[in-house]
């Protein structure tokens, strides 16, 4: 609301000073001027009061602000948890595992690792078949519910989706899809 007066004083006062003939040719200038000088002055009230009276007034300002909750008044089996902060930290993984290896991958000529194809292929065969599919789901799952979760985000910057039954079935859509895409990868490839 402040910054809708300040836009319109300021206009109130360019239109005082320097008349625009493209936009205030219809209006009578005299309604112009009138206007504006009864509402461009306001006198401002200040009163002296001592520090201690300063700070006992800022704390009681202070008591009627709003409180934040704390995340323990919320209900975790509600949307955001799945929605916001799986996607957040899925995203993350992947990132800082890309950023890992592919860093691992440039200094690996220089201090004599081997992370070629080959030597990664032959440490692959030689996990046991538990421990593979297990590294395979690690991977996986994070990659699958990122990217379906990204459709879903999607969708909602088209606004569409935003009823609390079509955001559960969404949620739910989303595990279901990454869950089925994950063990698609790990038992075909």
């Amino acid at each position: 609301m402040n910054a809708q007066r300040l836009g319109l004083r300021a206009l109130r006062q360019a239109a005082v000073k320097k008349p625009n003939a493209l936009f205030f040719e219809n209006l009578p200038r005299l309604a112009l001027t009138t206007n504006a000088a009864a509402l461009q002055t306001r006198s401002a009230s200040t009163q002296k009061i001592s520090e201690n009276d300063a700070q006992s007034l800022l704390a009681a300002q202070r008591r009627q602000r709003p409180v934040s909750p704390h995340l323990t008044a919320y209900d975790y089996s509600q949307t955001w948890f799945g929605a916001s902060i799986w996607t957040r930290i899925t995203g993350q993984a992947l990132s800082v595992s890309l950023y890992s290896f592919s860093l691992a991958y440039l200094v690996a000529p220089l201090t004599g690792w081997h992370i070629e194809s080959a030597t990664l292929a032959s440490a692959a065969a030689s996990l046991s078949p538990v421990l593979l599919t297990g590294f395979k789901t690690i991977v996986a799952w994070p990659f699958f519910f990122h990217f379906a979760n990204g459709f879903r985000h999607l969708t909602w910057d088209l606004t569409y989706g935003f009823k609390k039954a079509t955001i559960q079935q969404t949620s739910y859509v989303v595990l279901g899809a990454s869950i089925i895409g994950t063990l698609g990868a790990v038992f075909l490839l």
